[in-house]
C-alpha cells in the first residue's frame, strides 16, 4: 500500500523523498529546535504523538563476548496519518539529548560519550527524525514499515517489521529496527574504518525498539 502526503519541516529539506533518491541526503539539523513539524494528511490526521507512552529503547555492544549497553531516547513530537482505519504514514522527531541508560540515568561517562562526534554529536545534531512513507502487509499481525530515518543530518531508508493496532481513537506501533550505524557516520571502534582488535571493536548494528502512541 503506497500512500503520499506533504511534508512541511522548515529547518530539515528531505529532496528528494523516500526510496526515489540517488543518495543519502546530507542538512546540518542545528537550529532543529526552532522549527516545527507540520505534515498534511487529511481529515484522520493524529496529530498528537504520547511522549509519556512514546519511547525508543537502543542497544549496541561489542563484536565478540556480552558486553552491551542499552538505555532510552525520547521522541519530543510528530504526528501520524490514518487512512480508512489504518496507518499509513508519519513522522516522528527524536530529542537526542534525552538519551539515558538502562538506568534511566544520564549524568554518566557513558552517555556523554554517546553525545559527543564520536557517536551522535548531539550538540550539532540535536534531532532526529523518522518519516513513515510505506506500509506493506506481512501477515495478519505484522506490517513492514518503509520509511526515512535521519541521523547527525544523514538521511537513508530504512524498513522493519511492526505490530500496529488503531483503536478507540489510539494508535499503538511497535517493531525492531536494527542499523549499520556507519551509514549514518557513527563510525568509533568500527573495524571497517579502525584496526581494531576483535575483542575491543563495537559491532557496526545498533538496535532500536520503538513503541509510538498517538490519539486524536
Amino acid at each position: 500500500m503506497r500512500n503520499s502526503f506533504t511534508i512541511r519541516y522548515l529547518i530539515l529539506v528531505i529532496t528528494p523523498l523516500f526510496f526515489g533518491c540517488r543518495g543519502p541526503v546530507k542538512e546540518n539539523n542545528r537550529e532543529a529546535s526552532s522549527s516545527s513539524i507540520s505534515l498534511h494528511i487529511g481529515s484522520e490526521k493524529y496529530s498528537a504523538i504520547d511522549k509519556k507512552q512514546s519511547v525508543v529503547t537502543w542497544k549496541g555492544s561489542n563484536i565478540i563476548g556480552s558486553n552491551s549497553h542499552t538505555g532510552y531516547v525520547s521522541l519530543s513530537k510528530g504526528e501520524l496519518k490514518i487512512e480508512n482505519g489504518q496507518l499509513s504514514g508519519g513522522i516522528a522527531e527524536i530529542d537526542m539529548n534525552t538519551i539515558q541508560d538502562e538506568k534511566h540515568q544520564s549524568n554518566n561517562g557513558l552517555v556523554e560519550h554517546l553525545k559527543e562526534p564520536d557517536f551522535f554529536d548531539v550538540k550539532k545534531f540535536p534531532f532526529s527524525i523518522f518519516i513513515i512513507s510505506e506500509l506493506e502487509p506481512i501477515n495478519t499481525e505484522e506490517n513492514r514499515v518503509k520509511g526515512n530515518l535521519t541521523i547527525k543530518g544523514i538521511t537513508r531508508p530504512v524498513a522493519f517489521p511492526a505490530r500496529i493496532e488503531t483503536k478507540n481513537g489510539i494508535v499503538k506501533m511497535s517493531g525492531k529496527l536494527v542499523i549499520d550505524r556507519t551509514k549514518w557516520d557513527i563510525r568509533y571502534k568500527s573495524r571497517k574504518f579502525f584496526d581494531v582488535v576483535a575483542d575491543q571493536a563495537i559491532s557496526d548494528s545498533i538496535e532500536f525498539n520503538i513503541k509510538i502512541v498517538a490519539k486524536r
